[in-house]
């Protein structure tokens, strides 16, 4: 039974409860940024529906780990823009990012 758009957005609220995600001031709305994921993602995993369930998993681990690449580096040019040296190696730089607040 695939998950609708709806029910996947659920998940991602109960998620975010726990790590929060800082809209900012972004001219969208959190929820229609949620829900058009949410709609995205569901389309991809319907798209998979002939794919075995090894390459199900693989293909949704290759997109998980280009979404959390993509975060790492937005993060770091966040960083540097507000003016934060990030001359340090990979591991200090996680530990810094994976701090609360």
């Amino acid at each position: 039974m695939p998950i609708k758009p709806d029910q996947l957005a659920a998940l991602m609220r109960e998620v975010e409860a726990e790590d929060p995600i800082d809209f900012g001031d972004l001219p969208f709305e959190e929820e229609e940024l949620r829900k058009l994921v949410a709609l995205h993602l569901c389309e991809l995993a319907g798209a998979m529906e002939n794919f075995s369930t090894d390459d199900k998993l693989m293909t949704l681990l290759a997109v998980s780990a280009k979404l959390v690449l993509e975060n790492l580096v937005l993060n770091v040019q966040r960083l540097r823009r507000d003016g934060v040296p990030v001359t340090e190696s990979v591991d200090s730089l996680l530990k810094r990012m994976r701090k609360p607040g």
